[in-house]
């Protein structure tokens, strides 16, 4: 019998490993600082926020936890970036290591803004 998907976001969490849930919830609560407004769901088999479109969304995966901001969102930290596995529209932060909230930070405000003031769209 196949697992069901989780239908929200607190589901999603709770069955997420140890390691991975205490990540997302860290994650969650420095994107809701950033987007408090934003609604949050989930879409993909990943936690999404969005406000008219989507921000941002971020997944757990068996050693890391994967942010996507969309590459447009990425490239002004493209430096900061430099010591962390990244695809095209993601960043992997592995689990063995702390995570950088002051970089994630500065990365989805920057989405935010570019959503927000600028009409970017999501390019997933």
């Amino acid at each position: 019998m196949a697992k069901s998907k989780p239908a929200s976001v607190e589901e999603y969490i709770q069955a997420a490993s140890e390691p991975a849930q205490a990540r997302l919830r860290a994650m969650r609560a420095i994107l809701k600082e950033i987007a408090p407004n934003a609604s949050e769901t989930v879409k993909w088999g990943s936690l999404v926020f969005e406000e008219n479109r989507i921000l941002f969304a971020y997944r757990a995966h068996k050693a890391h936890l994967n942010f996507v901001p969309t590459g447009p969102a990425m490239e002004p930290f493209k430096d900061d970036l430099a010591g962390y596995k990244t695809g095209k529209d993601s960043i992997q932060f592995p689990y063995d290591k702390p995570l950088p909230k002051a970089l994630i930070q500065k990365i989805a405000a920057y989405r935010f803004k570019e959503v927000t003031q600028n009409d970017a769209r999501w390019v997933y």
